[in-house]
């Protein structure tokens, strides 16, 4: 029932929201009668603020065109290459006409980053993501919007999570003969889940992961969002914040931890902050500040977009990572996809190495939660173990932002590329070798030497 008043609400509330956005657009106009108001652009500004605080957030684009290698701008081409019903494994594949570029491009690690299902879209990682770009072939995990998912696709539960991650690993094994695994936040616990199994079976595992800012072990330094998912009672989530999904979308009658509420848990965490920030976005309209008010507008329109998640998948989470600690006791059963349930055990991963990082302010996830994991990946070697404190960083200051660009990163790309080695080399034969031109397999098999550029894939 909540879930339907809130959408009855929203519909209500969206003409008001767009005739908001048009008198904002009218008393802006200096143009326009409204215009010559001497109060217009105050008036403007508290009708800009009035949409903003309105609209329905729709789920956000990467929006990454071209990426800078080498001194060199190369196109990207953002496409999915296997659609699952909750994910799709989204690729960024970099294009580009300079033939030393080219190279470079080619021998560049393969790095499969999952984000986090807790919120927030995938777009999140925007900044992640753009930034790898330069040095490595990227992959993401794009998790869907549970309400959009039919009933008819069947429930999501966390060990469909881990067989997802697995998957996706072999994929792009498949490709490169191996890859690296970046984890951010809450899909630290299955990331490592998903690799301990593969090691557990004798498969291959990827060479390296990095483990951002997750509750490998929930139980040091619990901030308040561990306290709350460690006191409250399973049942108590149940009857509180799962809903059935109104009739007006795909998944009608799923079972779901509803966005909005979600996000009303996000602003509870910090609510003087947000309110300084829409008073301070205010001002800048009034001011003029252009810099200003976009910086504003593309945080909210992210931070603002959010996703349901299927209501099996968030109560085993709570359940597993943060009342039972699962992991970190080694009491960890997940069901494959072929109905065989085997025991999730770190200690049996021996040829992956593993990198934590934490940020020194982080909220969320508490000092020493994510350090956790070297303490039950006792099978890796300590000569391939790295753990990194972000100094100064919050939570998002991780992934995101000037510290994860100038502090956090190079600590990564330095991290992957020291057991990249270790990747088996790559015949000339790569799935992007089928984009080649007619021209250049002509000159290929001619064996023509071309002072002219070829247009190739990464």
């Amino acid at each position: 029932m909540l879930y339907q008043l809130y959408e009855t609400q929203r519909s209500l509330m969206e003409p008001f929201s767009d005739l908001a956005y048009a008198a904002a657009k009218a008393y802006g106009n200096p143009l326009s009668i409204l215009g010559q108001n001497p109060f217009a652009q105050r008036i403007s500004a508290g009708y800009d603020l009035l949409h903003r605080l309105g609209k329905d957030y729709e789920k956000p684009e990467f929006g990454l065109r071209t990426i800078n290698v080498n001194g060199v701008d190369v196109a990207i081409h953002e496409r999915v290459e296997i659609d699952k019903p909750f994910c799709e494994l989204r690729r960024f594949k970099r294009f580009s006409d300079d033939t030393p570029t080219l190279d470079v491009i080619k021998a560049q690690p393969a790095v499969l980053i999952v984000a986090p299902l807790s919120g927030h879209y995938a777009t999140l990682l925007r900044d992640t993501v753009k930034t790898m770009l330069g040095d490595h072939k990227v992959y993401i995990t794009d998790w869907k919007n549970a309400r959009l998912v039919p009933l008819s696709e069947g429930a999501f539960h966390l060990d469909d999570y881990v067989n997802y991650v697995q998957e996706f690993i072999r994929h792009i094994q498949g490709k490169y003969g191996n890859c690296h695994v970046m984890s951010v936040c809450q899909p630290t616990v299955p990331v490592l889940a998903a690799v301990s199994l593969m090691a557990s079976r004798g498969e291959l595992t990827p060479l390296s992961m990095t483990m951002m800012g997750g509750p490998i072990d929930a139980r040091k330094s619990p901030t308040a969002v561990n306290n709350l998912a460690m006191n409250k009672s399973h049942s108590w989530f149940e009857n509180n914040v799962i809903y059935r999904v109104p009739t007006s979308f795909a998944g009608a009658g799923r079972r779901v931890y509803p966005g909005f509420l979600q996000h009303s848990g996000f602003v509870a965490m910090n609510p003087d902050h947000h309110a300084k920030s829409h008073y301070d976005y205010f001002r800048d309209l009034i001011k003029g500040d252009d810099a200003g008010t976009e910086a504003h507008r593309k945080f909210y329109d992210e931070y603002n977009a959010v996703l349901d998640m299927d209501a099996d998948y968030y109560l085993e989470t709570i359940k597993v990572v943060f009342q039972d600690f699962s992991l970190v006791n080694g009491t960890w059963d997940v069901t494959g996809v072929d109905g065989t349930v085997e025991r999730v055990r770190p200690a049996d991963i021996r040829t992956t190495a593993l990198m934590s990082v934490e940020g020194e302010l982080d909220d969320i996830s508490g000092s020493g939660q994510t350090q956790a994991v070297h303490g039950i990946c006792t099978g890796v070697p300590k000569t391939h173990q790295r753990h990194f404190e972000a100094k100064g960083a919050g939570h998002y200051g991780i992934f995101s932002g000037r510290r994860w660009r100038e502090h956090v990163y190079p600590q990564v790309k330095a991290f992957i590329l020291a057991h990249h080695a270790k990747a088996p080399v790559q015949a000339a034969t790569f799935e992007e070798e089928q984009a080649i031109t007619r021209v250049e397999r002509a000159q290929a098999a001619t064996k023509t030497v071309a002072n002219k550029r070829k247009t190739k894939s990464e």
